[in-house]
């Protein structure tokens, strides 16, 4: 198979109120929109909200998204808590921690629960750091 892309694509009842949250808090911008679908790109990086009704779906999986966990890796993870938690208001799911796992990050969650974490790496535990390949 050669794969061309591969994005993720929450299911949803809130298709514009999940447009406007992922442009204006994580600067995605609408590459294509209609009432049932809206597809986002920011950089090389893609994601996509579709209406859980729509018929493109088999009849019986139109269902909303639900135990889906985005991580969104950046530069600076303080610096982010302060611009979504602190200045955007979310509500933190997981408040801002280090890991031994090799991770600072916190979790906040979009418009229909999908698990947004904010991560940046860090240096791993040596517990940790001997299980990286």
């Amino acid at each position: 198979m050669e794969l061309t892309g591969f994005y993720p694509v929450i299911c949803t009842d809130r298709v514009s109120e999940s447009r406007d949250f992922y442009v204006r808090l994580f600067g995605f911008e609408v590459t294509f929109e209609a009432e049932w679908y809206v597809s986002l790109r920011r950089g090389s990086y893609e994601l996509a909200l579709l209406d859980h009704t729509h018929p493109t779906l088999p009849e019986g999986r139109r269902a909303k998204a639900a135990g889906l966990l985005l991580n969104f890796e950046v530069a600076d993870t303080d610096a982010e808590w302060e611009r979504l938690v602190v200045g955007e208001g979310l509500a933190p799911e997981l408040a801002l921690r280090s890991e031994d796992f090799g991770q600072r990050h916190f979790i906040v969650a979009d418009p229909n629960g999908v698990l947004i974490d904010v991560i940046t790496p860090i240096e791993p535990s040596q517990e940790y750091a001997e299980q990286y390949v």
